[in-house]
């Protein structure tokens, strides 16, 4: 059963990922974390735009805040977000390196969550310029999560999703009206 999904991007990703948060339903039943490369200032912002998208709550993750299904985190400006299990899932912060030249880095979001989700974890690929991800989903795919990555060809940037394409043998290769019909069917599924 997933618990988890996770959606990075970088150049080209933003209107991708308001159109993935738009359809979601309401009622969504997993937590949603996103990391994305963006411009500075852009960031800081970020939540409040994916918030007018969505019927889910959108908030900037916080250190050791509990994840709560239904949810959408996103990734806050020059910190790695991870994700922890003790007595609760929950989110940490770290200052550690950048990571492919980007903090925060959607590899270190998905080895972590990967590692706490396993097989409950949903991580997707967008639009991007640099390779960051591709190591990550390989842990997603190691660990018996389900990988989805956006055709390179629909990309407005495609070294992201081809250097996961590359790395890891993803379980779908889609457009985004499929990607999205794929999230919403498995939260049907639940």
């Amino acid at each position: 059963m997933y618990k988890m999904l996770v959606i990075g991007l970088s150049a080209g990703g933003m209107p991708l990922v308001k159109q993935v948060l738009a359809a979601l339903p309401k009622d969504y039943s997993l937590a949603v974390a996103i990391v994305a490369h963006l411009p500075q200032g852009y960031e800081s912002n970020l939540a409040q735009l994916l918030d007018a998208v969505t019927d889910l709550p959108v908030t900037t993750a916080r250190d050791k805040q509990p994840i709560v299904a239904g949810h959408v985190y996103v990734a806050p400006p020059d910190y790695h977000l991870l994700v922890e299990k003790d007595s609760q899932f929950s989110f940490s912060l770290s200052e550690d390196e950048p990571v492919k030249s980007v903090r925060p880095s959607i590899d270190v979001l998905l080895k972590s969550a990967a590692e706490v989700f396993e097989s409950g974890l949903i991580a997707v690929i967008l639009s991007g310029a640099n390779s960051d991800g591709a190591d990550g989903m390989v842990a997603v795919k190691q660990l018996g999560g389900l990988c989805m990555v956006l055709n390179p060809l629909d990309a407005e940037f495609s070294t992201m999703p081809n250097a996961v394409i590359r790395q890891v043998d993803v379980d779908y290769i889609a457009g985004i009206e499929d990607i999205i019909s794929l999230l919403v069917s498995v939260d049907e599924k639940l």
